[in-house]
């Protein structure tokens, strides 16, 4: 049975951009035999040669910024401003690791009784990424410059509704290193099990559902291969009562609704200690009623369709079964009239707990505003969930915010500010939003062979050692 066609689709217009067969099984094995042969070319080249690649990978994201941000509007709908920030993000990923990366990658040495001892970082080899659609071109430039600096090759499975974006990633790539050393499959999902069977393949990197992450996990583990998961999340946007509520409502604005809301750290469980939480709320349903929503393509516009049919439906449905539990919509959260995947953001109140909006993750413009008696009730609200992504506190108080931030369960919290990633520092999850780390110093060594080097001897060889 063969599989389905790879259709591009674009969710403000539903027109069809673009259809690809999915490559055949031979056309595969031929582009795993290339990217093998481009990888052990890369893990030959010098180090500061490898940080000039990155270099010049960021200069080409730049030139080609428009043309890049134009692929990501028209295939998952966000705003043309939005997606210019991403491929800008993207190219200072590479010129961070550029920069910083070299540094720590270099031998450490380590006092012992050696003659030397050292510890190296050696590249894996090739590793699979299977990568979402929500930021076509920032899903994979949060660990490709990091894993192309240590070595590595990657073999890209992206979404099906960003095929464009994935073939431009593989293109940059491809002008400034070794041909294939990032190669896109346009396969299906069905064709993950096969890769991480593979032998040429080394590890696996996945951004997506925790449900898809416990399906790569398994596979991997059977065969294994090293893992790296960040899947989904429920945020909580903690706001206490000696809070500035005009500036944590604003910031609620953009934490909800950037990329349509669409996006695993994105706030989407607004806990407000009680005697704020109708100012909060009245704030906050303010700032996001005055959202323009309309063409992704034309200036001023704040909030575009949805990615797919599927997600709308799926927000829409949270939304309805939330109400009838006793929610109430606050603005927003209808279906406007005309083609394109479209919903216009919406605040809930009077949430609990239990309610879809809060218990499920909503991957959509709804936010839902819970209230809480006290701090200590809000922590365990924001904690009251299988996800721990990150994590956002609002307060005035600096010294109750460092003894709160112990107390929630994230992999990142964020005092006063939103939740987001940055090359400088790691990004990744706790729980059920999964395990390992991009970005930082911790996500350039994920794919590494940390391989420790004895250079003796160190005793008298004729001794037995406590070892043996």
């Amino acid at each position: 049975m063969s599989s389905p066609s790879i259709v591009s689709i674009n969710p403000s217009t539903e027109e069809v951009h673009a259809v690809f067969e999915p490559q055949s099984d031979a056309a595969v094995d031929e582009a795993l035999s290339r990217a093998a042969r481009a990888a052990r070319a890369w893990r030959a080249t010098r180090l500061d040669v490898r940080a000039q690649r990155l270099a010049a990978i960021a200069s080409v994201l730049r030139r080609d910024r428009e043309y890049l941000a134009r692929c990501i509007t028209e295939e998952m709908g966000k705003p043309l401003a939005e997606a210019r920030a991403e491929v800008d993000k993207c190219a200072w990923c590479c010129d961070h690791y550029a920069a910083e990366g070299p540094k720590l990658l270099v031998d450490q040495h380590v006092q012992t009784s050696a003659r030397s001892s050292f510890v190296t970082f050696e590249p894996l080899g090739i590793v699979l990424a299977v990568m979402p659609w929500n930021f076509p071109l920032w899903q994979v430039f949060r660990f490709a410059p990091a894993t192309l600096l240590s070595g590595n090759g990657i073999v890209l499975k992206h979404a099906a509704n960003v095929p464009r974006c994935a073939l431009a990633i593989a293109a940059v790539i491809d002008e400034v290193c070794p041909r294939g050393l990032l190669t896109t499959l346009l396969v299906g999902p069905e064709k993950v099990p096969d890769l991480l069977a593979d032998n040429r393949i080394a590890a696996v990197t996945l951004t997506g559902s925790t449900e898809v992450g416990e399906k790569v996990a398994a596979l991997a583990g059977r065969h294994l291969k090293r893992q790296v998961l960040e899947l989904g999340g429920s945020d909580p946007f903690i706001v206490l009562a000696d809070a500035d509520i005009a500036t944590a409502a604003a910031a609620a604005v953009f934490a909800r609704n950037l990329n349509g809301g669409q996006s695993c750290i994105s706030a989407k469980r607004f806990i407000v200690e009680k005697p704020v939480v109708a100012e909060f709320t009245d704030a906050f349903a303010a700032g996001v009623s005055r959202l323009r929503v309309g063409d992704p393509l034309a200036d001023g516009t704040q909030v575009g369709p949805l990615a797919r049919h599927s997600i709308r439906e799926s927000v829409v449905d949270q939304v309805r079964r939330s109400t009838a539990a006793g929610a109430r919509l606050v603005t927003g959260g209808t279906v406007p009239d005309g083609r394109g995947y479209f919903y216009t953001p919406a605040v809930l109140d009077h949430v609990g707990a239990d309610m879809p909006v809060a218990a499920e993750e909503t991957f959509g413009p709804v936010a839902a505003v819970i209230a809480a008696d006290d701090a200590e009730q809000a922590i365990a609200l924001g904690n009251a969930t299988e996800f721990g992504l990150g994590a956002s506190l609002w307060t005035a108080d600096l010294d109750r915010a460092s003894a709160l931030v112990p107390q929630i369960d994230a992999g990142a919290v964020f005092v006063n500010d939103v939740v987001a990633s940055d090359p400088r520092v790691p990004f990744g999850g706790i729980k059920r939003s999964g395990y390992g780390r991009e970005l930082g110093e911790f996500g350039l060594r994920e794919f590494c062979n940390i391989k420790t080097v004895w250079i003796g001897p160190s005793r008298d060889v004729r001794t037995p050692s406590l070892s043996e």
